[in-house]
């Protein structure tokens, strides 16, 4: 799914939300970690009441989006009440590089606000979530390393670490190479690494274990969804044909640190969607 709905979900979420180890043995109680965009229209219509959801289900560490200089239309003082209030910690926010759609809380637009924001509310990391089809060119793509590297800068000077995420077009030939590639060569690993996306590196025909192998320790997050059986759409954790037993025993080679359950879209209701994979990954005893 082209991320068109997503920029129409900042807009909602701007005005309308580490720990324990993510691999402990399988136990009821298991608190898994959740992108919040998953059920952006909850939020755009309740932001504590999705979040409460959210905890009662086994999910209570969020990586969010939407920041505009305001946490869906909240102050950090607010925002912070309602996490307080719904047993919530914000490990990871996701932002726009800011070229294409021109916005505060971006890599090019309120940066250092965004940066204090995010440590406020305790964040670990911080992300580039996605390039718009218009600056996926040449041009853009030769200011991006650069970008990148001083924006983790920034970051690192807040002891958070930045990383960028990837959907399927990274994995495009870019000069002599893959855009994914060419990223990874050209920016600093103190000051830049990866979000590995498994369902769309798996969906352009990437191998993510080839990927941590070649550059081991450049993966601390992850996006944990599956790709469907005899289709390319995105499913339940579990349901689906990406091999995650093997994928998370090259975890430490990745460098994880942690993973988020990510849901884009869902062909039934996505609060029945993400209790599947949470069942699934309950399950599962990544030690």
């Amino acid at each position: 799914m082209q991320r068109r709905n997503f920029i129409k979900s900042l807009a909602i979420g701007a005005a309308g939300l580490s720990t324990s180890s993510l691999w402990a043995s399988p136990s009821a109680s298991k608190k898994l970690g959740i992108q919040l965009y998953t059920v952006r229209d909850a939020v755009a219509k309740d932001l504590p009441g999705t979040l409460e959801r959210l905890s009662k289900l086994g999910y209570n560490k969020l990586e969010i989006y939407g920041y505009n200089g305001t946490f869906f239309g909240k102050s950090v003082s607010e925002f912070k009440s309602i996490l307080s209030g719904t047993g919530m910690q914000v490990l990871s926010s996701h932002h726009l590089p800011g070229h294409a759609m021109k916005m505060k809380g971006t890599l090019l637009d309120g940066w250092d606000k965004a940066v204090e924001d995010m440590h406020a509310i305790g964040a670990k990391y911080m992300a580039c979530a996605y390039l718009f089809p218009e600056e996926r060119t040449g041009e853009f793509y030769a200011q991006l390393p650069d970008l990148l590297n001083k924006s983790g800068e920034k970051t690192k000077s807040a002891g958070i670490r930045f990383a960028y995420h990837n959907h399927d077009f990274e994995f495009e030939k870019y000069n002599d190479s893959l855009l994914y590639e060419y990223l990874l060569k050209n920016t600093d690993p103190a000051m830049m690494n990866m979000e590995m996306d498994l369902y769309w590196a798996v969906k352009a025909k990437q191998d993510p274990v080839s990927w941590f192998e070649r550059y081991p320790g450049r993966f601390p997050l992850w996006h944990v969804k599956d790709l469907e059986k005899g289709s390319e759409d995105i499913t339940e954790v579990g349901n689906g044909s990406i091999d995650f037993d093997r994928i998370f025993a090259a975890r430490k080679k990745a460098g994880l640190k942690e993973w988020f359950v990510e849901q884009d879209e869902s062909k039934g209701d996505i609060f029945k969607g993400i209790e599947q994979s949470h069942r699934y990954l309950d399950t599962k005893k990544f030690a």
